[in-house]
C-alpha cells in the first residue's frame, strides 16, 4: 500500500476537510513510502464500515496467520522443532481473542502442552522488546529450553474515516501490518544478538500521552502533543541505565523519523548506524511491537562485526521504554 494511495483515499473521503491540504502534507512527510496491509484498503475492516466485532475477529485471524508463518521461519532458521521449545512469549495489541496468540500458536505449531506461555496484549510498540526481555528471563531460568518470541500486529484495524484530526490522518499512513519471530536461548544457536542487560521504564505522569480507545467502530489510537515528544523525555533515564557502555550499532524502534534520529544521536551514532530502522520505517512503516524484530532481521542480513556492542530500544504507550544491551555473536 503506497502513501500516494492513502493520500488519495483521504482526499476522496474528506473533500471538505478544513485542513485537507495540511493532512495530505503530513501524510507525505511521515517518513513512510510503502506499508503492507493484510486486507485491501476498501475492506470493511480497513477503510470501510466494519464494526468493532468484525474488525477484532478479522485482525486477530490475520495476525495469527502472519504469526504462524513468522514462527515457523524462526524455528527453521534456528534448526529447531516446535517440540524443542520450553516456552513462548507473544505480543499482539490490535485484535481481541481469549485465549490469545500464545495458546493459539502452541496448538498450531505443535508445541509441548507443558511449555510455558506468556501473552502480552496491550504493549503496542514496546511489545517485541519486552517479549525479548521476558524470554531471556525464561531461558536463564531453564537453560536447556529455548523460548520462542512472536509479535503480530494488524494496525490497519485502526484506520477509520470517522477519525478526522491531523494525527489520525498521519496514523493512516504511518502504520503497517506484520509479524516477526525470534528464538531466545541460553547458548547461541547461531549468529545473533547476545542479551547482557535489560531496562524498563515508565515515564511519570504520562498515562494519557499515548493510548488506545474502543468505540462501536473499533480500536482507535490517540496521542497528545506531550506523547509525540515523550521519547525525548524518556532518553535521560535510558541513558542513565546505559551508563558508559558504548553502542557500536543500534536496533531502534522506527516510531517516526524523529524517534530514530533523537535516539541514534543520544547513543552517539550517525544516520548510517540507524539505517536499518530508517529503512524499515520507509519501506514498511511503524510496525508496532513487531518493529524491533524486523530491524533485528535487517541487522542479521548485514551483521555488525563480531563482538560489536549494541543496544535495542523501543518506546510505547505508558509512556514506556524497553531496552536491551549486549553484543553481536558471530
Amino acid at each position: 500500500m503506497t502513501t500516494d494511495e492513502i493520500a488519495d483515499d483521504i482526499r476522496t473521503h474528506h473533500p471538505d476537510h478544513p485542513r485537507l491540504a495540511a493532512a495530505v502534507r503530513a501524510v507525505a512527510g511521515c517518513g513512510v513510502r510503502t506499508r503492507f496491509f493484510t486486507r485491501p484498503l476498501t475492506s470493511p475492516t480497513v477503510a470501510g464500515g466494519g464494526e468493532v466485532g468484525e474488525r477484532a475477529r478479522t485482525a486477530f485471524a490475520d495476525a495469527l496467520d502472519l504469526a504462524a508463518e513468522a514462527a515457523e521461519a524462526a524455528l527453521a532458521g534456528a534448526g529447531l522443532a516446535a517440540a524443542d521449545l520450553g516456552g513462548i512469549v507473544t505480543t499482539h495489541s490490535t485484535g481481541w481473542s481469549v485465549p490469545n496468540l500464545d495458546v493459539h500458536l502452541m496448538t498450531r505449531l505443535g508445541m509441548r502442552p507443558t511449555a510455558r506461555a506468556l501473552a502480552h496484549t496491550t504493549l503496542a510498540c514496546t511489545g517485541g522488546t519486552k517479549c525479548l526481555i521476558r524470554a531471556a528471563d525464561m531461558a536463564a531460568a531453564r537453560p536447556a529450553e529455548p523460548v520462542l518470541v512472536v509479535a503480530a500486529e494488524v494496525i490497519s484495524a485502526v484506520y477509520h474515516h470517522s477519525d478526522t484530526g491531523i494525527d489520525a490522518m498521519i496514523y493512516k499512513a504511518l502504520f503497517g501490518d506484520s509479524a516477526g519471530a525470534a528464538v531466545v536461548s541460553a547458548e547461541p544457536l547461531g549468529p545473533g544478538f547476545v542479551i547482557e542487560d535489560s531496562h524498563e521504564h515508565v515515564l511519570p505522569d504520562s498515562m494519557d500521552h499515548l493510548g488506545g480507545r474502543i468505540t462501536s467502530a473499533g480500536l482507535h489510537f490517540d496521542a497528545t502533543k506531550e506523547g509525540r515528544a515523550a521519547s525525548r523525555d524518556a532518553l535521560p533515564p535510558f541513558l542513565d541505565w546505559l551508563g558508559d557502555r558504548r553502542s557500536d550499532f543500534a536496533v531502534i524502534h522506527p516510531g517516526s523519523p524523529r524517534i530514530i534520529t533523537d535516539t541514534a544521536e543520544a547513543l552517539g551514532l550517525d544516520a548510517h548506524a540507524a539505517r536499518h530502522s530508517t529503512d524499515t520505517l520507509t519501506d514498511e512503516g511503524n510496525l508496532g511491537g513487531v518493529s524491533v524484530l524486523r530491524v533485528l532481521e535487517r541487522t542479521h542480513e548485514e551483521p555488525p562485526a563480531p563482538g560489536a556492542r549494541g543496544t535495542v530500544v523501543a518506546y510505547g504507550p505508558g509512556f514506556a521504554t524497553a531496552a536491551l544491551h549486549g553484543h553481536w555473536h558471530a
